[in-house]
């Protein structure tokens, strides 16, 4: 085992220099040498931007005691969420025993393991033993899952909740979020039913919930996330989705005191701050959406993850309120802070085009926004609800051929804005015209883009013909014809060129969706058959 440790790669975060030292002296008893040291969450979030460690030893105090900046639970979190570290990375969390009692099992993203302090080097090489353990049996699923064979991990995953008895929970656990990633919502809820007859375990319950989300049951939702916050009022992100089902039942004043509720629990983590922002702003209650947003934009002041869009939020807010100085501030401290950023331009542009609007300033706020419908082509990460309302401010002051272009940009993005849903957005504000015309505009787009396909599969070149057909996809995602042409195109590139799992689990996606709109389509059988036979060529499983 110590030669095993010996290759291991740890970065120890912690802000105390002499915790630091003795962990590194107890980790160096194990032959452990590839130490690296993080002081902050900042630091550890910029240093696995650089590069993995094999393992995360992280103080869950993060701030010295003090009530201000994150925890180590709420690091976890971001680097999941933001995808830093990967299902292999062992994260262990070491607090106290305080601490840890109130922790346990509330929330979902858990680390592999605590260690309770004090605790010596024999304790703390136990749990490191136990995570590499653990980590080495499921290690097969996490390198297909690495690779995107998502249908081969589901297949792994199953087989070790069968073989192996010490870590069938963990095996199940993976095997029924990689479902849900595949889209197939109702075989990971009957994994996640399982799992709860055994136990009531947070993470699962959590997990049904999403399952009954996705597919729509709302209601069911709500009653599963009510069991399981009367059962554990500390987790957290039941708090979150309890408040998008909420929102999806149209009741936000209620998904409003959620968050509130979660928010009075823990008001550290900025997700949750912005999420309580946007729904107290959309319900009129502007005094909690501008405090929400000023703690949005204070607590992600030094974040490593810091996001112009809250200072638009927060401008809104304070518009909405009549407090033209304050707003008027917030819009330099965007300038100041985050200068030469080109998303923090399109922000500060249409921030100030905002104010000038209430100001009684029009041809101001439209020089604006034509300076941030300009700055979007270069900007990276804004957001479709920041974009949307650049392109409604656009059509409000007349600035037609702005609004066209950001639309057509917002198309072409990948997961991008429907045909459909952009005729929807201009008639909604009013300009039938613009409709039409993008109409018939996405028309001859699409037709132009299967025509070139085709030419393409003709050349024998099938990359090029599927993401033509792709890039026609984006625009109208329910056209059953461009939609047996991309399957069409996928399975034939899949047979000739061999298969690739990203896009063996795309062509099944689109045959699921083909399925859906025109289930009597006559070219859906040939295509289900020609997907099976190219599945047995290469010897895909066909079963999860």
């Amino acid at each position: 085992m110590m030669q095993e440790f010996r290759d291991l790669s740890v970065l120890i975060v912690d802000p105390n220099p002499g915790m630091r030292g003795n962990l590194h002296n107890m980790l160096s008893q194990a032959s452990i040498t590839r130490i690296e040291y993080a002081v902050s969450s900042g630091t550890a979030i910029r240093q696995l931007a650089k590069g993995a460690y094999d393992i995360i030893l992280c103080e869950y105090d993060l701030g010295n005691g003090s009530d201000d900046g994150q925890d180590g639970q709420q690091l976890l979190e971001d680097l999941r969420h933001h995808k830093l570290i990967t299902p292999a990375t062992i994260f262990i969390m070491l607090t106290s025993e305080g601490i840890y009692s109130k922790v346990i099992g509330a929330a979902e993203l858990t680390p592999t393991d605590y260690v309770l302090k004090p605790f010596t080097a024999d304790g703390l090489l136990q749990r490191i033993t136990r995570a590499v353990e653990r980590r080495a049996a499921l290690l097969p699923v996490y390198n297909q899952l690495g690779q995107g064979n998502l249908r081969e991990a589901v297949r792994l995953a199953a087989e070790g909740s069968e073989k192996s008895q010490r870590y069938a929970g963990d095996f199940a656990r993976v095997r029924a979020e990689t479902l849900m990633e595949l889209g197939e919502l109702a075989e990971a809820e009957v994994v996640y039913q399982s799992i709860l007859l055994g136990r009531s375990l947070g993470w699962a319950q959590l997990g049904l919930a999403r399952c009954q989300f996705l597919q729509q049951r709302y209601d069911d939702a709500r009653q599963t996330l009510s069991e399981l916050l009367q059962q554990n009022p500390r987790f957290m992100a039941a708090y979150d989705l309890m408040a998008r089902t909420l929102e999806a039942l149209d009741e936000n004043v209620e998904a409003k005191k959620i968050l509130e509720e979660a928010v009075s629990i823990s008001p550290h983590m900025v997700r949750r701050l912005r999420h309580l922002g946007e729904v107290a702003y959309r319900t009129d209650d502007i005094g909690v959406a501008e405090r929400a947003f000023k703690q949005v934009v204070t607590k992600a002041k030094y974040s490593e993850f810091r996001d112009p869009e809250d200072h638009v939020n927060l401008v809104k807010a304070l518009i909405r309120k009549g407090d033209a100085s304050q707003a008027s501030g917030v819009i330099r401290d965007l300038e100041r802070s985050m200068r030469g950023n080109a998303s923090a331009e399109v922000c500060r542009a249409l921030s100030s085009a905002l104010l000038l609007d209430l100001s009684g300033n029009p041809a101001g706020a439209s020089e604006e926004l034509a300076k941030a419908a300009s700055a979007v082509s270069a900007a990276q990460g804004l957001s479709a609800r920041l974009k949307t309302g650049l392109v409604e401010a656009c059509i409000k002051h007349n600035l037609d051929k702005d609004a066209s272009d950001l639309v057509f940009g917002m198309m072409n993005e990948n997961q991008g804005m429907s045909a459909d849903e952009a005729m929807a957005l201009f008639e909604k504000n009013g300009r039938q015209d613009l409709a039409d015309g993008l109409g018939e505009q996405v028309t001859q787009k699409v037709a132009e883009l299967m025509s070139d396909a085709e030419a393409s599969a003709e050349q024998g070149d099938h990359r090029a013909a599927v993401s033509a057909l792709n890039q026609a996809l984006r625009r109208t995602p329910g056209n059953v014809p461009v939609l047996i042409a991309a399957a069409k195109a996928s399975i034939r590139q899949l047979d000739e060129l061999g298969w690739e799992a990203p896009l063996g689990e795309s062509a099944g996606a689109l045959l699921t969706r083909i399925r859906g709109l025109d289930p009597s389509n006559a070219a859906l059988e040939i295509l289900l058959q020609q997907y099976g036979a190219t599945q047995r060529k290469y010897g895909i499983s066909t079963t999860a």
